[in-house]
């Protein structure tokens, strides 16, 4: 049976016990009896899944798998950073190939009921909040920066939130407005009683997460409210949390970004764990350049960032 001869119920289903399968690791008896079929026909639906492309399994060549046992500490040393978690190869699935570090570093943090986790936007961090997260029960969970209005569904910060916290059974708040307002609205939501609440988290928050930005000129993704027309922005070699920094950290200023909706660099600075996720050769000059701005404390990467980061930094 080719691909475009199963029915969408059957797409449907194989998708179900896939994600069953795979993500939330029930075993074959669990999955049929949620779906109330038998074992066998789940069976035939995983086969089926990964048959016409829904389930996709790599296996990768031992040598490429080699983290460096030691790059971790040695890329926190050089980054004046507190600690530094690896993915082995990060493959197409960003969220699933960095869940397992991402899941450690949070896990690390310790987060108990009444904690504030923060959460910025961004590509990675919505695919992160996609997959499954540590338990987060009890836990606020803040957007970083506004997000309304943005077409492009990484950019909507309140949908990442809500993401996170339904997978890690945490409590969402939200920011209903522009990352970037306009000043008549700017100076309404200095006065709301409801941004003041949700913003107010920014201060008293355990822990962050964050994704790291790539340098603004190279970016096909972007918040529509940052001009990448302005010349020092284009300079620029990443954000995080629309924070953007040149490559010694130095923040850069913009029109209108005295309007922007988004956790000041000293608010970042003073979370006690603040994970940024960056992967890519891409982003090399953007980890680094967060780095020296002081804006994360720990680091999600994969080993082959990490090697070009050693190979770019001067030794610790």
């Amino acid at each position: 049976m080719a691909p475009n001869d199963v029915s969408g119920r059957d797409l449907g289903l194989m998708h179900r016990a896939a994600r069953l399968y795979y993500v939330d690791e029930l075993n074959q008896a669990a999955i049929a009896e949620r779906l109330t079929v038998s074992r066998p026909t789940v069976s035939r639906l995983l086969a089926e899944a990964r048959r016409v492309g829904i389930v996709q399994i790599t296996v990768h060549d031992p040598d490429s798998l080699h983290t460096g046992d030691d790059d971790a500490p040695r890329l926190a040393a050089a980054l004046g950073l507190d600690r530094v978690w690896l993915a082995p190869v990060v493959t197409g699935d960003l969220g699933r190939s960095l869940a397992e570090p991402v899941g450690e570093a949070l896990r690390e943090a310790g987060l108990r009921a009444g904690d504030v986790l923060l959460v910025s936007s961004g590509r990675t961090v919505w695919e992160l909040s996609h997959t499954a997260l540590p338990t987060l029960a009890g836990c606020e969970i803040v957007p970083t920066v506004g997000g309304v209005a943005e077409p492009e569904a990484w950019h909507q910060t309140n949908e990442i939130v809500r993401s996170v916290a339904e997978r890690g059974h945490g409590r969402p708040h939200f920011l209903f407005t522009q990352a970037m307002p306009s000043p008549a609205m700017s100076r309404t939501l200095a006065d709301d009683p409801e941004f003041r609440r949700v913003t107010g988290f920014w201060s008293r928050a355990q822990a962050a997460l964050v994704g790291v930005g790539a340098p603004p000129a190279g970016r096909d993704s972007i918040s529509t409210s940052v001009p990448l027309d302005d010349e020092g922005l284009r300079a620029g070699v990443g954000d995080v949390c629309l924070n953007f920094y040149r490559a010694d950290g130095r923040p850069i200023a913009f029109p209108g970004s005295d309007r922007m909706v988004r956790i000041s660099p000293d608010q970042l600075r003073r979370v006690p764990r603040t994970i940024a996720v960056a992967v890519g050769e891409e982003k090399v000059p953007s980890i680094v350049g967060g780095a020296r701005a002081g804006l994360f404390n720990r680091l999600v990467t994969d080993a082959p960032t990490a090697r070009a980061l050693l190979d770019a930094l001067p030794p610790a």
